[in-house]
């Protein structure tokens, strides 16, 4: 009997030990994908303050193109009331659609094209998307690692009894958007 008693207590220890460390593996993935996605949310919130810049210099030059200048400010003003990660990712999606528009749209105006003002907010936009494009990729890694150690044994059981929660990728889900465009000046 005298022996029995360590035992047990030795196992109730270990497994309290391998709970605890399953535990905070959790919250330590969780919380990487929330400062993943806090990139991602830096890096649109950054093309969204582009954006009124780039349409007041495209804005003389295309007035007859204003429903394009007007979806895209649309698209920015909804950002602002966007709470979740689809909804985002679904105003994400239906701006650079209309962002391509607009460039596309923009080679038909020689003097446009340009303009210093036009080809450095364009850059400027080029450069954010890059970082977008891999804050979106990193993000996404974040949460297939997450989600997979939700779901592998026994952190499953783990996961279920506190209540752990899987996270959404950030999907394109605009097949237009995926399509490249061809921009030449």
């Amino acid at each position: 009997m005298s022996i029995l008693l360590p035992i047990i207590v030795l196992i109730l220890v270990a497994l309290i030990i391998f709970v605890i460390a399953i535990y905070n593996t959790l919250v330590t993935s969780r919380n990487q994908v929330h400062s993943a996605w806090a990139q991602i949310d830096v890096e649109l919130q950054r093309r969204f303050d582009l954006i009124p810049n780039l349409v007041e210099t495209v804005k003389g030059y295309m007035k007859h193109e204003e429903s394009v200048l007007t979806q895209v400010t649309d698209l920015r003003s909804a950002w602002g009331n966007a709470q979740t990660v689809s909804d985002k990712a679904k105003l994400e999606n239906q701006l650079t659609g209309a962002l391509k528009s607009i460039i596309v749209v923009a080679e038909q105006y020689p003097e446009l094209k340009a303009n210093t003002n036009f080809l450095s907010l364009q850059e400027e936009l080029s450069n954010t998307e890059t970082k977008i494009a891999y804050s979106r990729e990193t993000y996404n890694n974040m949460v297939t690692d997450y989600n997979t150690k939700l779901e592998i044994f026994p952190n499953s059981i783990i996961s279920g009894m506190f209540n752990f929660k899987s996270e959404d990728l950030f999907k394109v889900e605009n097949e237009e958007v995926k399509q490249n465009v061809k921009v030449s000046f």
